[in-house]
């Protein structure tokens, strides 16, 4: 599920938006009021119910060659996303709908992902400072499982993201946090402290 030329798309467990009017989100960083909405690249990333932790990383241009064999290992995957085993079963039932929307009410929002920040900004979302409305009915996203598989993102499940997510930071790989004050505590003796470089 990927928007087509001239498309950004908007996820949603709400079938019943006609409308989606600038806000200011419970979880954001930034002040002012967007509609957000997410181009191709980036589309996998909502691919999981809205409040479900986890962690996203992928190989760059910086990377080394240890970290990415280390991290993401010998599946060749392009990414890795890893959630919770008590978020299986939210994966498997939920209706989770995307939205196609015009891009052209959308500019790019660099925001920079944490692995980029001490350099330059790159857009990780799209906004819009007006109301916009959708290009046609909401369409349903589907298996979520087979959406990974079908993209080739290796779809790793784990008791607790921390670990994972303390090596990723500490590593030269490009990632991403979503929705991590929702993970399961950490459990290790001076383990992650939380939400550090995390995008909400």
């Amino acid at each position: 599920m990927r928007p087509g030329d001239g498309e950004v798309l908007h996820f949603s467990e709400d079938p019943a938006i006609t409308e989606f009017a600038p806000h200011v989100a419970a979880t954001a960083r930034v002040p002012g009021a967007y509609v957000w909405a997410v181009d191709a690249e980036r589309a996998p990333a909502y691919w999981f119910p809205r409040q479900c932790p986890r962690v996203l990383t992928w190989p760059t241009a910086g990377s080394t060659e240890s970290d990415v064999a280390r991290i993401i290992g010998p599946s060749g995957a392009p990414r890795l996303h890893a959630v919770e085993y008590v978020w299986l079963e939210r994966m498997r039932s939920v209706r989770l709908y995307a939205y196609r929307l015009p891009a052209a009410s959308f500019r790019p929002f660099p925001e920079p992902e944490p692995a980029r920040l001490h350099g330059e900004p790159e857009p990780t979302a799209h906004v819009a400072e007006v109301p916009v409305r959708p290009l046609g009915p909401p369409e349903r996203v589907g298996d979520l499982f087979t959406l990974h598989e079908e993209a080739g993102i290796e779809l790793r499940v784990l008791p607790r993201l921390w670990p994972l997510w303390d090596a990723i930071v500490a590593s030269t790989l490009g990632f991403s946090g979503i929705r991590l004050r929702n993970a399961q505590p950490d459990q290790r003796a001076g383990g992650s402290s939380g939400l550090r470089n995390v995008r909400s």
